[in-house]
């Protein structure tokens, strides 16, 4: 077994690169995930990876083993100093891959449903929602100026495989992209919105989300068909944004569910 020790490794210094750049990303098209579970998600998907890597203490066990028999790819072993500088979680493990970006796949008219995010810049917001959107039913996020980048760790960490069940793609125009998807679009809002057991959450429904603090922008929220505000406690602090998300991603699913035919 071969393992790469030097730290000016060309390979080395790329895939550090990509794992901690977002330019980087963009212009190469490619990402860095990391960890078994993820990697499992990209092959279940039926993603390819580019290139698997390994750990040198990671090599070794059988879990890893079975996800480079699976994937195809022959793996590249570093030292386990080496694969803890390219790793971004405080306790690597022992496995990441290259993956080529996927390719926006849905046209916006066609998505049954739809997420928009309007300068969230909490990577783990942005993952925990990308996470409620899969598990909900809403199959395409758009992610807008200001967000934090979708396939940087933190994101993926958070959204624990979600970006391998729905469509992601980044946005200079949400304003554009919210009238080309031609659906309602639902503001969520902190006060003075209709609770969303009472709001007409029917049809190809889209969802604008704003950073907290600032919320959704005024200009964007003009948009939308409707604002939505979930009830909470007087004097109680207003939710975080994610847990907000799968609230409504909830709410919504469920009432579609309930308005299917038996």
């Amino acid at each position: 077994m071969t393992v790469l020790r030097s730290r000016g490794n060309p390979r080395l210094r790329r895939w550090t690169r990509l794992a901690a750049d977002p330019r980087e990303r963009r212009s190469e098209g490619c990402a860095i995930i990391e960890g078994p579970h993820l990697i499992a998600a990209c092959l279940d998907a039926g993603v390819k990876p580019q290139a698997l890597v390994l750990s040198e203490s990671g090599a070794g066990r059988a879990e890893m083993a079975q996800l480079v028999q699976r994937s195809g790819v022959p793996a590249t072993i570093l030292a386990d100093k080496l694969f803890a500088a390219l790793a971004d979680a405080e306790t690597p493990q022992g496995i990441a891959a290259e993956i080529r970006l996927p390719q926006e796949a849905t046209d916006l008219k066609a998505a049954a449903a739809c997420v928009f995010l309007d300068g969230i810049q909490d990577a783990g917001n942005v993952g925990a929602i990308l996470r409620s959107a899969a598990a909900f039913g809403v199959p395409v996020a758009v992610l807008g100026h200001g967000c934090a980048d979708a396939w940087s760790p933190k994101v993926l960490r958070a959204a624990m495989g979600a970006h391998f069940s729905i469509d992601l793609r980044r946005s200079d125009d949400l304003a554009a992209d919210m009238e080309r998807f031609g659906g309602r679009v639902a503001a969520a809002v902190p006060r003075g919105g209709v609770p969303p057991g009472d709001a007409d959450l029917s049809g190809r429904l889209g969802w604008i989300l704003g950073a907290e603090g600032r919320g959704v922008s005024g200009a964007l929220a003009s948009h939308a068909a409707l604002r939505v505000t979930i009830p909470i406690r007087a004097g109680a602090e207003s939710l975080n944004v994610a847990s907000a998300a799968a609230i409504l991603f909830y709410e919504a699913a469920r009432l579609r569910r309930r308005g299917a035919p038996a």
